[in-house]
């Protein structure tokens, strides 16, 4: 058991703080928002996560994991202090690094023997010396201290999953001091352990979310040649994927990338690169591809439509992915607002992600359930693959609609199928 202390209750720390009390550690999550922290007292959970709230309750119970507000408090309580706090982007697309370092200075100053403290969030590259630096100048007792990089690779919508049975654990370190501790921290979690130096573990994050985006877009790319040519997207990206060198995952095509990571860490990669003096051009062609897959599906939705102004259009999926709440940068809202602005009604349906969607959306009408949403409609556009959309029942949908025009961004129907049953039917890549 190793006594841990989570700073920030976001996807990531609550998640990590959650499935480190799973596997027997004794865990603090500390944050800033008193509001938030009493509501996570109070049984709370304020994003949805498949599997998180049962998770935090069961340990909460069992008294491994615990919420302050008070940073002193988790500093006091751990061996190894996880930063889990947000890295959001600034107009450049350089990574704002505020949070960090405001937690990496009020961690120095209630320290008062050896941690480790150790960087959760998404960094820039050498962010760890900084770390570091901030540390020690404000490290009122001069213990002393190592920094370690331990990037997060959660996917949101089976973080839990994915933190409770790991791909890889990456260790960044400056020195071997601190490694026993870490493995300590993972051993339960039964995964291979790479330890590296600082700077590659930081690298490797960005690293791979760039290209997994790479793949996203150049499946997108492959769409615009297969309507062009003829040719199904879906049979060609598993084609593709059968292949051991490419493998299937992240080769949909569909509207594109979104949600609070890949845009985000795609651009800090380019800014990264740039600093370090070379121009990432092909990150930033993945980064025009994506843009271009919202302009490219709405001009699908006004070639059949021709003028939207005082038309309906029902919308089902708003969060940016499946089993998520969340509506950062999500591809509905690039293609909802064009909509609006144009004149159009919009009635909307998501499982989990409307009341967020409000923030974004507050122009809109919320339907109970997908059917209430399609009622008198003069067109349907899919922008969320849930499981849900794609057993519903097609018949009744029709029936429904004012007219059976469904513009289907993520391929989640069979395009034969869909003319069989007498639908105006346009997806992505596939004629």
């Amino acid at each position: 058991m190793v006594k841990i202390t989570i700073v920030g209750t976001g996807y990531v720390g609550l998640v990590t703080g959650a499935c480190f009390a799973e596997v027997g550690h004794q865990v603090v999550c500390v944050d800033n928002d008193l509001k938030k922290v009493a509501f996570l007292q109070g049984g709370g959970i304020p994003i949805y996560e498949p599997g998180l709230e049962e998770l935090v309750k069961k340990n909460v119970a069992s008294g491994k994991l615990r919420f302050t507000g008070q940073i002193a408090d988790g500093v006091a309580h751990a061996e190894v202090i996880f930063i889990a706090v947000p890295t959001p982007p600034k107009p450049d697309g350089s990574v704002d690094m505020t949070f960090v370092e405001r937690v990496a200075r009020e961690v120095a100053g209630a320290m008062t023997e050896y941690k480790i403290i150790v960087d959760k969030s998404t960094v820039p590259v050498k962010t760890g010396e900084k770390v570091a630096q901030t540390i020690k100048r404000y490290n009122k007792q001069k213990v002393e201290f190592d920094v370690v990089s331990n990037p997060e690779f959660l996917r949101e919508g089976c973080a839990v999953g994915d933190l409770l049975h790991p791909d890889r654990v990456v260790i960044g370190v400056a020195g071997d001091r601190p490694v026993e501790k870490m493995k300590a921290v993972y051993t339960p979690f039964q995964a291979p352990i790479i330890v590296t130096d600082i700077n590659s573990a930081e690298l490797i994050k960005h690293a791979c979310n760039s290209f997994l985006a790479l793949k996203i877009s150049y499946a997108n790319a492959l769409s615009v040649i297969c309507e062009a040519s003829g040719a199904n997207i879906t049979d060609v990206v598993t084609g593709m994927g059968l292949d051991k060198r490419i493998g299937r995952a992240f080769l949909n095509a569909g509207l594109g990338y979104g949600g609070s990571c890949f845009p985000k860490d795609i651009s800090a990669f380019v800014h990264i690169a740039q600093e370090l003096g070379y121009d990432f051009r092909l990150l930033q062609e993945v980064q025009n591809i994506n843009a271009e897959q919202a302009a490219r599906f709405l001009k699908k939705i006004h070639e059949t439509l021709w003028i939207v102004k005082d038309k309906t259009i029902g919308v089902l999926g708003l969060a940016f992915k499946p089993d998520t709440d969340d509506m950062r940068l999500a591809p509905s809202l690039d293609i909802i607002r064009p909509l609006l602005k144009e004149g159009a009604k919009i009635k909307a349906y998501d499982p989990q992600g409307m009341e967020k969607a409000k923030e974004f959306l507050p122009d809109i009408e919320y339907c109970r359930d997908a059917y209430a949403a399609v009622e008198g409609v003069d067109a349907l556009v899919i922008c969320t693959e849930w499981k849900e959309f794609q057993s519903l029942d097609l018949a009744k949908l029709k029936s429904l609609m004012g007219h059976p025009t469904v513009f289907d961004g993520r391929n989640i129907f069979d395009p034969k199928r869909m003319a069989e049953l007498g639908f105006t039917y346009a997806s992505i890549g596939r004629r």
